[in-house]
């Protein structure tokens, strides 16, 4: 996994901290470092004006120590409101407190009067529990009073591994340190952190020769040296052959998924459809192939076609005993299969028959609603999705703006591009499509459906308001454009 789009837990960044001054960079070092880049930040986007710094007791107050000093050194009028007493606090943000030679006020609501600029240094990730009391009632003003904010690391009251929020208030602008964590893209603690900014603090990727990153914020890094392009070579078989289970009455979700899955790059796309509904499918679909099924006999011919190469149902398929025995055959013929919408509702008072059945590559795309049909919901999004992978032991797309791709060995990614015009009707159906495409031709699942959820974001932010689930098939083309320009880009650069 590429180790620039790492997010480390909290526990794994304090040992980043702690492995850098064991190298020789001090505490104070880095604290100064933190600082500077979070006053930096501040002044490449405001000019000068009264800024009041919230400082809390530990190192988080320590930085906003720092930026008070910088700020005040280029001539801003700076207060600091502090939580506690210097005293109390860590060694290197007592230090930075020392160095200060301005006055220090106790933390109260008066002291947001007369400013227009926020620092939040009260506890970052530090904290573990709810915000309450004082510093939670002086947020709430800061909100009230509608006063931009900076927190450093992250706003006070989102937790650090899982984005929950307790207590905490919207920042403009988050500046956090050597990597993200994972409550920095994780709903709904992303909405509060505002404009996010990585500044370097002296860290090195050394550090990684001791820390194993699992969680990985999804960006093409990840996947794109495995996304399969087509060959010289190649013909419409070895470029993979799909096979949907086409719905009946409603034939729109498996005829977008169809068309994705053909845009995703599958040589050949082949949707089963019941006899009954062979013509409306034969209408409408021009390079997809259609073939129909009378029997659980006819269905296992289509199935045995040895140049099949990964298969989908779901979509429109319906809750039935009949969609069960379908998915139970499907994930006997252990080829990459992909269950979605109904073929998961199937099974929802039957858990363990779907967990038993999976002994082969297979990918599960619920949303919250599906998921809670078969799994713990309990717990924050990213430990139950990385528990249902593991119980399954498929691959785990559990659906949102803040889709998390778990898989059973407990690497986790989380996809932060996706725009709200995803919350389309179909526009899920699509993602099972250009998800199944892939797998068609090769891709590791878990590569497979991490890229998918990219391409499928990215695909509707091509287009913009007014966005439906049948747009997005067209759109990739363009996608995997800008990708192969990347592609080429970043080979040159390696060249050179």
């Amino acid at each position: 996994m590429d180790n620039h789009t790492a997010l480390l837990d909290v526990g794994q960044m304090a040992e980043a901290d702690r492995l850098t001054m064991a190298s020789g960079t001090s505490s104070i070092a880095l604290m100064e470092n933190a600082g500077s880049a979070v006053a930096r930040e501040v002044q490449q986007r405001w000019s000068s004006r009264p800024i009041t710094v919230l400082c809390g007791p530990g190192n988080n107050g320590g930085d906003g120590f720092v930026v008070a000093r910088q700020l005040a050194a280029a001539g801003w009028p700076v207060r600091i409101a502090l939580l506690g007493t210097r005293e109390n606090q860590p060694d290197a943000a007592q230090h930075h407190a020392r160095c200060w030679q301005g006055s220090i006020v106790p933390l109260t609501l008066a002291v947001l009067e007369g400013a227009e600029l926020i620092i939040d240094a009260l506890f970052g990730a530090g904290l573990s529990r709810a915000l309450t009391g004082l510093p939670a009632d002086v947020l709430s003003a800061v909100q009230r009073n509608k006063l931009p904010m900076i927190a450093i690391d992250v706003p006070s009251g989102v937790m650090g591994d899982t984005g929950e929020v307790l207590g905490a208030v919207t920042a403009v602008l988050t500046v956090t340190f050597f990597r993200k964590k994972p409550g920095h893209v994780l709903l709904p603690g992303r909405l509060l952190c505002g404009e996010v900014i990585l500044a370097d603090i002296g860290i090195t990727t050394d550090v990684f020769k001791d820390i194993v990153p699992t969680t990985f914020e999804n960006a093409p890094s990840l996947w794109l040296a495995k996304l399969p392009r087509p060959l010289v070579s190649d013909n419409k078989y070895t470029r993979g052959h799909a096979l949907l289970v086409g719905g009946y009455p409603m034939t729109g979700a498996s005829r977008m998924a169809a068309r994705a899955a053909a845009r995703a790059g599958a040589g050949l796309v082949t949707i089963a459809v019941p006899q009954i509904a062979l013509n409306i499918y034969a209408t409408a679909l021009i390079s997809i192939m259609v073939q129909p099924f009378t029997t659980p006999e006819t269905f296992a011919q289509i199935l045995s076609d040895a140049r099949l190469s990964a298969l989908l149902i779901g979509p429109s398929a319906g809750t039935t005993d009949d969609t069960r025995d379908k998915v139970i055959a499907m994930l006997r013929m252990s080829l990459p299969t992909l269950l979605d919408a109904d073929a998961l509702t199937a099974f929802q008072h039957n858990q363990l028959a779907l967990i038993e059945s999976i002994t082969g590559p297979c990918v599960l795309t619920p949303h919250d609603g599906e998921f809670a049909r078969l799994f713990d919901a309990s717990g924050d999004k990213l430990t139950r999705s990385r528990a249902a992978a593991k119980r399954s032991g498929a691959i785990i797309v559990l659906k949102g703006s803040d889709t998390v791709i778990a898989s059973p060995d407990g690497q986790a990614i989380i996809n932060s591009n996706a725009p709200p015009t995803l919350a389309t009707a179909g526009a899920g159906d699509v993602l099972g499509g250009i998800i199944l495409g892939l797998l068609a031709q090769g891709m590791h699942p878990f590569l497979a459906a991490a890229a998918g959820v990219w391409l499928h974001a990215a695909a509707a932010s091509e287009f913009g308001h007014g966005l439906m689930a049948e747009d997005l098939p067209d759109l990739l083309p363009d996608v995997f454009r800008r990708l192969d320009e990347l592609d080429s880009h970043e080979a040159a650069a390696v060249g050179h």
